[in-house]
Formats: C-alpha cells, structure tokens, sequence
C-alpha cells in the first residue's frame, strides 16, 4: 500500500467498534480537559480515527454528552423509596446531588434547558419528586415547580462547590470584607472570615429539608384556592 493510500491516525490501535470505546475516550478527554473543550474533532483524534467515521456513531457533541450523561446515570443504583411523600422527594433529591457531586461537569450539561428531559428511563427520579409533590396534595403545575426549586438549588450547590474547588491554593487568603466601610457593613464586618468556614461546611441536607417544607406548605391544592378566590370575589 502506497502511502497516500494508507489509513490516517494513530498505528498500533485497533479500529473502534463500539459505543463504549467512544464513551470510554469521551470520559479521558473531560477528565484530562473539561468537558467544554471535548470535540468531535478531539475525540476522533484521541481515538486516531476519521472524524466521518465517528459521525457514524454519534450525531454531534450534545449527543454525545447526553450519551455519557444517560450511561452514567443507568449505573446509578435504584433505590427503594419512602412511602411518605416528603420523605420520597427528599431521598431522591439526595440521591440527585450524590450522582452529580461525583460528576460535577455533567451538572453543568444539564443546565441546558431540554437535556433533563432526554434522559430516557433515567428520567424516573423527575418522576419521583414530581409524583411525591402530587401525593403530597401538589397540583400537577405545583408539582413542576416543586422540582425546578429542587433542582436548582441542587445544581446550584454543586457548581459553586465544583468551581470552589477549582480556584488556586493561595485564592482567599486576604481577609474577607475586610475593605468593607464598618459603619455601612456592620454585620459583614464583623463575621469576617468566619464566613469562608460557614461557607465550607456541608448544609445541603439541612436546606433541602427546609426547602422542601416550605414548596410543599405554600402548595395549595387548586380547588382549595380556586374557592378562595370565589369568596374573596363575593
């Protein structure tokens, strides 16, 4: 074989075959990079194949994201539920935030809107929470907002733990509010850097139990409101 005929890429590798192998050099990439930096050009050369032939496999980069996202979330154990309502949305929230501290960029992914809701069968744990909110007395439209507060605040405390955990060693050591006017930041002032060992303590329980009460004691099932309103039209 002459060598402008002879394949392009790496030698010594045998030819990809497998969805696993693509998900499996998707997964070195972001660790090795970030996710925001993974390609289908990248993944194609870290593979050394065409990037034509890669297209065969997955459509662009959002499929492929969604495909390692959907993998990891199958492998993620299904545990057995309260019975309770409020107990069920808080056990499945917690099972949420655990998932996604240990793969904290798949967070990030899916802030996108439209991704949670292309999870496939992992989709059950919207489910969960919604379904508990409706048991719990939600109406259908309550029970959505219910999970939107869950979740961003469950994504939210991940990223901000995530990108904390990024900033350099020496990042902070300045005191903290101390260029603040004392007159006009009194309290401020006076925490001081007791605010950065608040802040690195684990609360996420504590606030998602009080989050949780609060959604489910402002959810008024519709008819009770609805017949409120009809008196306060009288």
């Amino acid at each position: 074989m002459s060598r402008r005929n002879a394949p392009h890429g790496r030698t010594g590798r045998p030819p990809v075959t497998s969805r696993a192998q693509i998900l499996d050099a998707a997964r070195r990439l972001i660790d090795r990079d970030g996710w925001e930096k993974l390609s289908i050009r990248r993944l194609a050369a870290e593979l050394g194949i065409g990037t034509m032939t890669l297209y065969h496999h997955v459509r662009d980069k959002e499929d492929l994201l969604l495909l390692l996202i959907t993998e990891y979330a199958d492998q993620v154990p299904r545990p057995d539920l309260p019975g309770d309502p409020r107990d069920r949305i808080i056990a499945t929230a917690t099972l949420i935030h655990d998932a996604l501290a240990a793969w904290p960029w798949a967070a990030e992914v899916l802030t996108a809107d439209g991704f949670v809701g292309r999870l496939g069968d992992s989709v059950w744990v919207v489910e969960a929470i919604v379904a508990g909110a409706i048991d719990h007395g939600c109406t259908p439209e309550q029970a959505v907002h219910v999970f939107r507060h869950i979740w961003y605040y469950t994504v939210g405390e991940i990223l901000v733990r995530a990108h904390s955990a990024r900033q350099p060693a020496d990042a902070g050591r300045d005191p903290l509010f101390s260029g603040l006017d004392e007159s006009r930041m009194p309290r401020l002032v006076a925490i001081g850097d007791l605010w950065r060992t608040l802040s690195a303590q684990d609360t996420y329980a504590q606030g998602l139990r009080a989050l949780v009460d609060g959604l489910l004691a402002q959810a008024v099932p519709e008819t009770t409101s609805q017949a409120a309103s009809a008196r306060q039209g009288e």
